[in-house]
């Protein structure tokens, strides 16, 4: 037994980690699909809901200041992702930097976002089929159950066949992005469109309204919802140890992954903005991609390339899913969470219960908001409050995972790093400002507030548990290993 910071370390034999192997299969292109497979979604539904105020050009001022925050944020867990590379990622960087409770806090801001925002992409999805085939509100619960099903079916089945999935369908995302942009340029009309929102949210026919409607204000307030453009690439160090060489193909795939994401969310903000109906109208919209292709090319036809559309979710799904599974793996092999929830199938080296557990957990919650608020409220609530919570999880792990950067810069200088970011300490820093103003906006949202509020049931079941039972049961895997021995030990 060991102890270190009010936490115990038990003991096991190596038949716990044989219990517990994960397959390597996964390369710089691999990587690269898993990123923006991951994100992918978000350019298809969501960033939009916050243009209603503050205009395009607010949205476009968010959207650069949270690029700038993305940026930093990607540099420094690439530089991070190639020392440490083992699949507990953000936890794994904190638990370095601050110990076992900052990892493991950390670690629950994942959990957090990576469950709900997969559910939040459910609920996109459900909203996309429901409008392709024209089904009642009342159907949605059942395309959440079957899209869970097939998914974390696919993700439990093996690596090779979740990987080569999520080439498929980010591949043809990116593809159905593609058409949509070729087919939107020659109508655009971006004065008349995109800037038809004036003071107040009136809605100004003619377009030609002003930059900033709202002001700067305005433009801070709609962060949040920018965020979505990007949300879930810091998902990729969570594949470490199904890569074959991670040190060098990690930073590869997470920086060619922000540049691919970057340059399709500025199409997507200028294209589906500068079209019919505009801005004002898109705002409202739980499908804007799907309002784009019926603009373009009419009922029948926009329905066939928005199920080519809806590539883009389920590449996100698909994705987020993977990561969730992976997130609880880790902590649950580490003792952090209860330890059946690492175990894995003895031929596909999957994490068949941790995907299912947190496919569960997501699922549940939305059919608890859905049947107790009923089809409307149930809806606003998951597009709304269920949103801000994985927003809200996530931008305080970014906050930890830059300050994570700069600690580990200052605590172990001497750390081989066989990628260092160009950023260094600034970049990091520009990412925990970034996300702390994002937070402060979320608070002033009363919107957000709810979703927050869920956040700290979250954290304050979690916490309990670790406080309880989890800090008693913890187990040398590979991060913990390498944080004892100050980056000395590689792990298993």
């Amino acid at each position: 037994m060991a102890e270190e910071t009010g936490v115990t370390y038990e003991t096991v034999g190596a038949e716990y980690f044989e219990k517990r192997g994960l397959k390597r299969y996964a390369g710089v292109f691999s990587l690269w699909a898993l990123g923006v497979g991951a994100v992918i979604s978000g350019q298809f539904s969501g960033w939009n809901l916050g243009m209603g105020t503050g205009g395009w050009g607010g949205m476009l001022v968010a959207t650069a200041i949270i690029t700038a925050m993305y940026l930093g944020l990607t540099y420094s867990i690439a530089e991070m992702a190639a020392a440490q590379p083992h699949t507990g990622g953000a936890y794994s960087f904190a638990r370095a930097a601050m110990g076992p409770w900052g990892g493991f806090i950390t670690g629950l801001c994942e959990n957090v976002e990576y469950v709900l925002t997969a559910a939040v992409v459910c609920f996109f999805i459900g909203t996309y089929l429901s409008a392709i085939f024209e089904t009642p509100p009342e159907f949605q619960p059942l395309y959440w159950i079957g899209a869970y099903i097939l998914f974390v079916g696919i993700n439990a089945a093996g690596v090779a066949l979740s990987f080569q999935v999520t080439v498929v369908v980010t591949l043809l995302a990116l593809a159905s992005l593609a058409v949509f942009w070729v087919s939107a340029f020659p109508q655009a009309d971006f004065l008349k469109y995109a800037m038809n929102v004036g003071p107040g949210g009136t809605v100004l026919p003619e377009g030609h309204g002003p930059f900033l409607p709202a002001g700067i204000g305005g433009a801070l307030a709609q962060l949040p919802f920018a965020v979505w453009l990007f949300l879930a690439i810091e998902q990729l160090p969570l594949a470490a140890e199904e890569s074959h060489t991670p040190q060098r193909d990690l930073p590869k795939g997470i920086l060619a992954g922000i540049f691919t994401l970057i340059a399709s969310a500025l199409l997507v903000l200028w294209l589906n903005s500068s079209i019919p109906p505009g801005t004002a109208d898109l705002s409202k919209s739980g499908q804007p991609i799907l309002d784009g292709f019926a603009v373009l090319y009419g009922g029948g036809l926009a329905k066939a390339l928005s199920a080519v559309a809806v590539a883009g979710l389920v590449a996100s799904f698909h994705a987020i899913i993977f990561a969730y599974g992976r997130q609880i793996y880790s902590l649950s092999r580490a003792g952090y969470f209860p330890r059946a929830l690492s175990v894995t199938n003895a031929a596909r080296k999957t994490p068949g219960l941790a995907l299912a557990i947190g496919g569960l957990v997501g699922l549940a919650v939305m059919l608890a908001v859905w049947f107790g608020l009923g089809a409307e409220k149930g809806a606003a609530v998951i597009g709304g409050a269920l949103l801000n919570m994985a927003v809200f999880g996530a931008m305080f792990s970014y906050v930890m995972q830059g300050l994570s950067f700069i600690l580990l810069r200052r605590k172990f200088p001497d750390l081989p790093r066989p990628y260092k970011s160009p950023l260094g300490m600034a970049g990091a820093g520009l990412t925990v400002i970034i996300a702390l103003v994002t937070i402060v906006y979320q608070l002033k949202d009363p919107i957000y507030r709810t979703g927050v509020l869920g956040v700290a049931i979250w954290f304050a079941i979690g916490i309990a548990y670790f406080a309880v039972v989890g800090r008693h049961r913890l187990v040398l895997s590979p991060e913990e290993e390498f944080a004892m021995s100050k980056g000395a030990s590689g792990g298993h």
